[in-house]
């Protein structure tokens, strides 16, 4: 624990970003059994790629002054960037707008970039993959989670 008290957030915006969540999931998602569309993929995406830099400042302020509990965020910025990693794969095996075809099996297993403006899924991922692996190692990010806690 600090020996200072700690200073009042200037706003909460995730509880509004939660909200809006709700209520884009609430209007603009169908009821029926319907393909995700790539836009909805990216906008994901880009979600939790700022939720994955969020956690990684909270754990890096974090772990210095209380271990445990920075080990928990460490554990959930990693569950993110496999959460991102899937989305990725999901974005490149999605139809493709206007034509409704599905990728060829070979260039969703590649995940060929589509090229602009579809190449910002990527662009976004390839940016943030660079510090994932400066921060992780292949284990961790392989390791399926199994609940167990180290303290």
């Amino acid at each position: 624990m600090p020996p200072y008290p700690l200073p009042d957030p200037a706003s909460d915006f995730v509880p509004f970003a939660t909200a809006a969540l709700d209520f884009h999931r609430a209007i603009n998602l169908p009821t029926g059994p319907v393909a995700a569309h790539r836009t909805e993929i990216d906008s994901l995406h880009a979600h939790v790629i700022a939720l994955y830099g969020l956690l990684d400042a909270h754990t890096a302020r974090t772990t210095p002054v209380a271990e445990a509990e920075g080990d928990h965020l460490r554990a959930c910025r990693i569950r993110l960037w496999q959460a991102a990693e899937h989305l990725h794969a999901a974005y490149h095996s999605a139809p493709h707008p206007g034509s409704g075809r599905l990728p060829s099996r070979e260039a969703s297993r590649a995940r060929l970039a589509d090229g602009a403006p579809d190449l910002t899924v990527c662009q976004r991922h390839l940016a943030t993959s660079a510090q994932v692996r400066r921060d992780h190692t292949p284990a961790d990010l392989r390791d399926p989670f199994t609940g167990l806690i180290r303290h």
